[in-house]
């Protein structure tokens, strides 16, 4: 292991946690004068339904906590970005330099996608706060408006690797690489909504937070491993802002992440996983996010073609809150289940042959 590439991503990530947990409590305290939460608690799901159990649970917390708190996450990661980047430019320093991580082949996109996911963010929480947007279903952008946009930095993602960078290819683990030629922009858009979707996570305190921060250490350190150092610096300090969050959205939280730090992290993490090969892995490395967004899957699917409910509530957390589990243990076994299959992840990136045949 080369020491010397090592440091600097840590001390970026402590920095990143120190900054970060320096500017919250004044975040905090902007959107709590502010007001910054729902003024009314959903009472519908996207399709329409009733959600009566879901607003009893959550309905006091919803609209008396503060949301717009992801600001923390990605306005902290894009100060480091430029602002080690600029400094590099000035200060010849060697370890200056290696703290710089803004490169073309690595880290623009992603950046990129994480300021424009967690604007379109940004935008649907602004309109919840003020009552835009249906507010039965907790107001906001409309889902489908919410999908175009999405569908737009996929697309710009997706025309990045095939047609910038020439990516036509996929890792299996054990195998090596499949060439599948232009079918890589679809997978690539396919893998961003699904991620997208994945966004139900962010629903009790302190769980998504946990879960982000474990799915950017794991990735950091698959970029490390394949020796692409610049990805492998952003996710740390990535890990390092969701820290300082969860210092304040452990329960009872301060403030929520709201869709401006959700979408930009679920967006941003399937840029990762394409850039560091390892997209096959998001299964078994992103388990919790897939586990919530198939319990949602599997419930429409119930109640459309069964006429009755697999789970009290969908996702899944909420059905277990709904049974009487408290909040924390929830959040925290959830973690545990984040850092198992994150670590069985990890575990094959650098056990794979093929893997470490490409270094």
């Amino acid at each position: 292991m080369d020491i010397s590439r090592v440091i600097p991503i840590f001390v970026l990530a402590t920095l990143s946690f120190f900054i970060a947990m320096l500017w919250a409590p004044g975040l905090a305290k902007f959107l709590h004068r502010g007001k910054f939460w729902k003024k009314q608690a959903r009472t519908e799901g996207v399709d329409g339904q009733k959600i009566a159990l879901f607003t009893k649970l959550h309905k006091e917390r919803e609209t008396s906590t503060p949301r717009m708190a992801g600001v923390l996450i990605w306005v902290t990661t894009a100060v480091f970005a430029l602002g080690f980047f600029f400094l590099a430019e000035f200060v010849p320093h060697p370890f200056i330099q290696r703290l710089n991580f803004l490169s073309r082949a690595q880290t623009w996109l992603p950046l990129f996608t994480l300021i424009a996911g967690s604007l379109i963010g940004l935008a649907d929480d602004i309109l919840v706060v003020r009552g835009g947007g249906r507010v039965e279903q907790g107001g906001g952008i409309r889902f489908r408006h919410r999908l175009l946009m999405i569908l737009v930095i996929a697309l710009i993602g997706a025309w990045w690797f095939f047609g910038k960078l020439d990516a036509d290819s996929i890792h299996i683990p054990f195998i090596g690489e499949l060439i599948i030629g232009w079918w890589y922009v679809p997978l690539f858009i396919v893998v961003m909504f699904a991620l997208f979707s994945s966004s139900i996570v962010d629903g009790l305190d302190g769980l998504a937070g946990g879960v982000f921060a474990i799915l950017f250490g794991v990735f950091g350190a698959i970029a490390f491993a394949h020796q692409q150092y610049h990805i492998a610096a952003f996710c740390a300090v990535i890990a390092g802002s969701l820290l300082a969050f969860l210092w304040f959205n452990v329960p009872p939280a301060v403030f929520y992440m709201g869709e401006t730090g959700i979408l930009g992290l679920t967006t941003t993490l399937a840029v990762v996983a394409f850039i560091t090969d390892a997209v096959l892995l998001l299964p078994i490395v992103g388990f919790v996010l897939w586990l919530e967004a198939g319990s949602v899957i599997l419930q429409m699917f119930w109640k459309r073609f069964l006429g009755r409910k697999l789970f009290l509530i969908a996702p899944f957390h909420h059905h277990l809150e709904a049974k009487g589990w408290p909040a924390h243990t929830i959040t925290m076994r959830f973690w545990m289940v984040a850092g198992v299959s994150a670590a069985v992840g990890l575990i094959i990136a650098l056990a794979d042959p093929t893997f470490t045949s490409r270094l």
